[in-house]
C-alpha cells in the first residue's frame, strides 16, 4: 500500500519537474482526507479549477482516503522525532494509525522534511 502525500499528488496534476512514476498507481493508493483539501486548496489558489477539475477528481477518485478519526488527531498532538508542520503531524499520525492496523505502508512524497520524519519513525519510502 502507498501512502500518497500532497507533494506527489500535486506534481502529477501540475506537470512540475518531478512526477511520480505510472507504477504508483498500480497498487493500492490510500491517504488522509486531508489531502483532498490540500489538493483543491492549491488548485483554487492557482486558478487553475476549471482546466484541472476532471484531472483532480480522477487522481482523487484513485485514492483510498483515512478520516480523521479522534485517534489520529491524538496522535497528531503528540511528539515526533523531528519538527514537522501541522499538516504533516497529520499525515504522519494517519500513516501510523495504518500501521497500528497491520497494513504495510509506504509513505510517497517529495518533501524531504517529511520524508526525514517518516525515517526516523521507521516508516518505508516509495522510491519515486
Amino acid at each position: 500500500m502507498i501512502y500518497l502525500d500532497s507533494s506527489v499528488a500535486l506534481a502529477a496534476l501540475l506537470a512540475e519537474d518531478r512526477v511520480p512514476p505510472e507504477r504508483l498507481w498500480e497498487g493500492s493508493v490510500v491517504s488522509s482526507r486531508l489531502l483532498e483539501y490540500e489538493v483543491w486548496t492549491r488548485v483554487h489558489a492557482r486558478s487553475l479549477a476549471r482546466s484541472h477539475e476532471e484531472p483532480v477528481r480522477a487522481l482523487l477518485a484513485r485514492v483510498a482516503f483515512v478520516e480523521l478519526a479522534p485517534s489520529v488527531l491524538e496522535r497528531a498532538l503528540e511528539p515526533f522525532p523531528t519538527p514537522v508542520r501541522t499538516l504533516d503531524a497529520l499525515h504522519l499520525a494517519s500513516l501510523e494509525f495504518l500501521r497500528k492496523a497491520g497494513q504495510k505502508v509506504e509513505l510517497a512524497t517529495f518533501d524531504e522534511r517529511q520524508a526525514a520524519a517518516a525515517r526516523r519513525m521507521r516508516i518505508p519510502l516509495f522510491a519515486l
